[in-house]
């Protein structure tokens, strides 16, 4: 059975930092990207940043470009995003979600550098990120 489990949300002031983990079971790790995508209060879901786990590539959104850190340990079967200087604006529910390495999610984001929301088959449950002003 295929599972992304999300922590490491919580409340935090703005300028603060959150660690974010996607721990993935049920399929082979390095054959799948791993994307961030978020949904604030109001708004639709956008995608935030993406890793291919076979060859480390990434990709960030324009609006965490320079304060979100995207990576990956193959050997836990886990995806970090760590969030510095985080902005009022940046409170969401942040999802999980993997595609495999050679489906839309690199692809877009290798021809355009946009981290592509689609409905991929694989999500977390998703975890609140809250930043207070």
């Amino acid at each position: 059975e295929v599972q992304l489990v999300e922590s490491g949300g919580g409340l935090v002031q703005a300028g603060g930092s959150l660690r974010l983990s996607c721990a993935a079971s049920g399929f082979t790790f390095e054959n799948y990207a791993i994307g961030w995508f978020r949904r604030a209060p109001g708004k639709e879901r956008e995608g935030v940043s993406c890793i291919n786990n076979s060859d480390g590539e990434t990709y960030y959104a324009d609006s965490v470009k320079g304060r979100f850190t995207i990576s990956s340990d193959n050997a836990k079967n886990t995806v970090y995003l760590q969030m510095n200087n985080l902005k009022p604006e940046d409170t969401a529910i942040y999802y999980c979600a993997a595609d495999t390495v050679d489906g839309p999610l690199i692809a877009t984001a290798r021809a355009t550098g946009i981290v592509l929301d689609l409905d991929y088959n694989y999500w977390g449950q998703g975890t609140q990120v809250t930043v207070s002003s």
